[in-house]
Order: C-alpha cells, then sequence, then structure tokens
C-alpha cells in the first residue's frame, strides 16, 4: 500500500506541470468566460453585475448571430471534402518512390506558412483581374471579370477552397502515421487473395485508419465551426456571407467592449462543438 501511494505521489509530481498549464489555460478561462454569460461586465472598472439569461436572450434574437452560426455551419462542407483528399494524399506519399519525401515537404509548407502572409498572396488569386480570374478566362470557363471574395454567394466557399489549400496537409501527415502503422502484411495477404488498390484501400487501410479518420475528423470540424483567421484576412471578417460565429464573439468583446455577450456566443458554440463531437464519436467510434 505505501509503495502505491509513493508511486501516485511520483506520478501527480510528473503531472503537476501539465496540470498547472491546463488549469491557468483552460480550466480558469472555461469557468471564467461561463461566469461572463450570465454578468453585464464592465472593463472599465471591473465591476460585473448578475443578469440571469440577459445576454443568451439577446442573441437567440439577434439575426447577426444566426447569420454568422449558420456560415460557420455551412463551413462543415469542407470537413469531408479536406479528409478524403488528405486521406488519398496520404495513401500517394506513403509510397516508397524516389522523392517522396520532397513531395510530402511541399504538401505540408501550407500549414507552417503564416496565414496573414498565405491571405495576402490569394487576395490577389481572387481579385477580379487575379490570377483565378486569369486562368478560368484563357480556359473559356469565364467570359467576365469576377471579384470573388466580394460576391456574396461564393465568398463563402473561396474561403473554404484556401482553407483546403492550407490545411490538407496537416492532415496529410495524421493519415501517413496512420498508415505506416499498418502492418504491411496485411496488405501483401490481401494481394495474394486477388484484392485490387481499391478494394484494398475500402476494405483494409480506411477500416485500420479508423481511429485516426475520427481524431481527423474532430479536429477539421471544430477547426470549421470556430473558423476567424480566413475572414479576418481575406475579408476583413465581413465582406460578402463571411462573417462567421467566432468573428461574432471577436466583435462583440473586442469592438463592441460586450465581454458578456460574447462570452455567451461563445457558450452556444461551445454547445455545437460538443454536439458534433458527440455524433462523430457515434459514428466513428468503436462499436460494443
Amino acid at each position: 500500500m505505501k509503495n502505491t501511494r509513493s508511486y501516485a505521489a511520483i506520478a501527480y509530481l510528473f503531472l503537476a506541470p501539465a496540470l498547472i498549464l491546463m488549469g491557468v489555460f483552460t480550466f480558469w478561462p472555461v469557468g471564467f468566460n461561463t461566469y461572463l454569460a450570465f454578468q453585464d461586465y464592465s472593463i472599465a472598472d471591473g465591476t460585473a453585475t448578475w443578469n440571469n439569461f440577459a445576454h443568451f436572450k439577446y442573441i437567440f434574437h439577434e439575426e447577426l448571430f444566426w447569420n454568422a452560426l449558420k456560415n460557420s455551419l455551412l463551413y462543415l462542407l469542407i470537413v469531408p471534402v479536406i479528409q478524403l483528399g488528405a486521406l488519398v494524399l496520404a495513401k500517394l506519399v506513403n509510397n516508397k518512390l524516389p522523392g517522396m519525401t520532397f513531395f510530402r515537404a511541399t504538401f505540408y509548407i501550407p500549414v507552417i506558412t503564416s496565414i496573414s502572409i498565405a491571405g495576402v498572396v490569394w487576395i490577389y488569386v481572387y481579385k477580379y483581374d487575379g490570377m483565378l480570374t486569369w486562368l478560368l478566362t484563357s480556359l473559356g470557363l469565364l467570359h467576365e471579370q469576377i471579384d470573388w471574395l466580394g460576391e456574396p454567394k461564393i465568398a463563402l466557399y473561396m474561403m473554404m477552397i484556401f482553407t483546403f489549400w492550407k490545411g490538407i496537409g496537416y492532415y496529410m501527415v495524421l493519415y501517413l502515421a496512420g498508415l505506416q502503422a499498418i502492418p504491411s502484411e496485411v496488405e501483401e495477404a490481401a494481394v495474394l487473395d486477388g484484392a485490387n488498390a481499391w478494394q484494398r484501400f475500402w476494405k483494409i487501410t480506411v477500416p485500420m485508419v479508423k481511429p485516426t479518420i475520427l481524431l481527423c475528423t474532430l479536429l477539421s470540424t471544430i477547426a470549421a465551426i470556430k473558423v476567424m483567421q480566413e475572414p479576418i484576412v481575406l475579408t476583413k471578417g465581413g465582406k460578402g456571407d463571411t462573417y462567421t460565429a467566432l468573428f461574432y464573439v471577436y466583435d462583440q468583446a473586442f469592438r463592441n467592449f460586450n465581454f458578456g455577450r460574447a462570452a455567451a456566443a461563445g457558450l452556444v458554440i461551445t454547445f455545437f462543438c460538443v454536439l458534433l463531437a458527440i455524433i462523430q464519436f457515434r459514428f466513428f467510434g468503436e462499436k460494443k
């Protein structure tokens, strides 16, 4: 018993730095945010007054918030596209061919590129006389110039393309790690049984990387719901139809200085993230 307690004390001692950091930068902010959601908080003197559910009632009746939340939920369309693309890409770069390391690094470069720098480049791509317009015009697919980020009906989808380019390399690396954990004997046995590449992909690769699919889908879903950097960089936050839920939180907190309303909106967004996570665990999780 004494040795068990000693081992437990040593274990908690090693865990202490991580637990302290999580307490300061995760648990305390979540708790304080929940507290602010029910308060009228003044940044001038730091006073807070209890107001029950006033902030929630306000945002539930505000068209701007629901439009922002709709845009964030619509952004989820990028999730299956980027996951399928990353899995296929990981499968391709997992081959042992000359120069494959170079291709892996090339696909990962957008991930480590500053979003501000990448955004400036893509703004020029999306300009009405930019590279995309020139390319489509040259191919005969477009007959007039379009400001791709200024058109309300397509601006959000243009941002999704940017997100796809920026993030596919990140998920490719995660899938690559999952693929390399699959025993080579399994695929070799399938080849001997006469399975073609398509059958091996759907019957062996996909089931065996299911935990990685769950992880990547969960990460990309949360990233899609809380997208904010893209609209800030590409459309200054609200140009066209790109006003997202997390940008609403930023707008309320740091432009209107209404921290209570921002906290309430943040809790609503968190609710949707948790709900989507539960659905994904039900779908991709292990069936008992």
